[in-house]
């Protein structure tokens, strides 16, 4: 019985050890939404832990066949290594399609290989 008190003790230090580590929550700073019914949306918002987010979604050729909602926006953010990341994003009927300077960059040739744009 005394080797199970001690091991629950020793768990119930670790955790208590562990919780008072945990970062700090980050808090809303600002925080906008607009709902456009059918046509679309908006938000945006920024934390105190230094990340924002825009992010608008409009609705292409409505009431045809070719219907579809294209979706805008851009995060930022610092990474653990201290240097600020922003990411722009198109998503619509052509795909999701990033951009940033953090991001990967396909060689015009590699385009050009695989009938890329």
């Amino acid at each position: 019985m005394a080797g199970l008190t001690l091991l629950f003790g020793l768990i119930l230090v670790s955790f208590c050890a562990c919780s008072s580590n945990a970062t700090d929550t980050a808090q809303i700073l600002r925080y906008d939404n607009e709902n456009m019914d059918s046509d679309g949306y908006a938000f945006s918002f920024e934390t105190s832990d230094g990340i924002s987010r825009e992010e608008r979604a409009t609705l292409k050729n409505p009431g045809t066949p070719e219907e579809a909602i294209a979706i805008q926006g851009s995060v930022h953010w610092v990474g653990p290594d201290g240097i600020h990341y922003k990411l722009n994003y198109l998503a619509d009927e052509n795909g999701f399609q990033a951009q940033g300077e953090h991001l990967p960059q396909v060689e015009h040739s590699s385009r050009d290989r695989f009938g890329l744009c």
